[in-house]
Formats: structure tokens, sequence, C-alpha cells
């Protein structure tokens, strides 16, 4: 069922979701307030933009212009309306198709960062698949693994251009060998817990195509309060909104 909510945390902006599909969670609003963005960002690409949650923060903290590119015809329309209802159209793009192809329509080299929050689980044969289309590839690498998605950013980033993602952090070793596989060297970490005694379940990341060696591991964030209720860290992202 499709139904038109406030995106999560932001009072004037909306997300049009369907309850059948994948719906955005509270990585989209991390992600798009942990990647690095200057007065120098002038053209961001967000892959796997799902409905645009991403694309529509992004947005709130930039004039770059932004393109968002979803593989799922169904999703993208949700996206293009998300976008519609925000009157957004001169800000942000939409392409409905494959990245490892759209990628070849832009001038390589032109794009100052890329995010992406992409599917956490490897995918084979014997991966046990969830029955909706929808959600296989949103969750599963069907369509985009880690070694895709880092060639797409060699080729598209400017040189010190960066890409942020949000994954799991059982991911970590693997996101980092294919980062550097691809000459995207990881510039800042930071892992995302629900609760202060709980393991984390969130890893943000980010690198610098042809980058200097130097990792930032920031402090941990604590998303929940004992109660439930959102902590102060993550209430801050929503504060000037």
């Amino acid at each position: 069922m499709k139904v038109t909510n406030y995106l999560l945390g932001y009072k004037d902006l909306y997300i049009v979701q369907d309850s059948d599909m994948f719906n955005f969670s509270l990585d989209s609003v991390l992600l798009p307030n942990f990647a690095t963005i200057t007065t120098n960002t002038k053209n961001i690409v967000d892959i796997g933009c799902g409905n645009a949650p991403i694309p529509i923060i992004l947005s709130t903290k930039t004039d770059a212009h932004i393109t968002g590119i979803e593989i799922q015809k169904e999703v993208f329309e949700l996206a293009q309306e998300s976008i519609k209802i925000n009157k957004l159209e001169d800000r942000i793009k939409l392409i409905n198709g494959d990245i490892n192809e759209v990628y070849k329509d832009f001038k390589l080299g032109s794009i100052d960062l890329i995010t992406c929050n992409p599917p956490f689980f490897k995918y084979n044969k014997e991966s046990k698949l969830n029955e909706s289309d929808f959600r296989t590839i949103a969750r599963h690498e069907k369509c985009l693994n880690l070694d895709q998605l880092f060639y797409v950013a060699k080729v598209l980033l400017r040189n010190n251009g960066n890409i942020a993602i949000v994954h799991r952090p059982e991911r970590l070793v693997d996101i980092i060998e294919s980062m550097k596989k691809n000459n995207i060297e990881p510039k800042k970490v930071q892992l995302i817990y629900p609760f202060k005694d709980k393991e984390a379940n969130v890893l943000l990341i980010e690198g610098k195509k042809n980058g200097n060696s130097g990792l930032k591991i920031l402090p941990p964030l604590y998303t929940h309060n004992l109660d439930g209720s959102y902590s102060d860290e993550v209430k801050k992202f929503f504060e000037n909104n």
C-alpha cells in the first residue's frame, strides 16, 4: 500500500513509500549526515537511491546537483513522486537503470561525492532470499556487489573525490579490500550502536579516490536511549529542520 509520510525527523520533507517494498530506515538519515560535503562539492550521485530519502536529505545540506540512480522501476516511480512532492525537480535528477551500465553515460572523473546504501548480504545460489524481488535486490548483492560499486566510484569520481556508504560491521574487511583494489583510500569510519550495551549494527565508511593513507576512527554513535527514544546524537541531525 502506497503512503506519503514525513521524512524521518524532517518537519517539512515528505517521502512516498509502499509497504510492499523495502522502506527506508535510519541508515538513510545517518549516511548523508556522515558524508563529507564542502563548498567544492558540486556533483553528487546516490547509487540505489530507492524512494530518494538520501538525495532529499542531501538537498538540505548542499546546493550541489544530485543524481539518484535506481534500478527497480516501481521504486524509481516512488522516488519521482517523492522529488515532486518536495518540489526538488530542479535540484535532483533521477535515473531508472543499472549503475553498471548507467555510469558509462557520465563524464568520467566528474563526480565529487558518491553515496550509497548498498545491499548488505553476499549473493549465491544458497542465499536465503526474500520472496519479494524488491527486497531481494535491496538486501542481497544480486545486482550490485562491493567490487562493482567501487569500480564505478573509481571511474566516476574526480581525483580526491569521496564515496561514503552505510553497511554492516561484519563486512568491514571486505569493504576495505574492495576500496583498495579500486584506488580508493579509506579515510574515516564510524560504528553505530542501537544502545550503549549492544554490539554495533551499522557501519559508516568513507573513502577518497587516490587519497593519501590515513584512516580516522570517529567516536561511536548510539542511536537510542534505554527507553527507546532517539539519542541526542541522532536528534541533532534534525535540529535545523
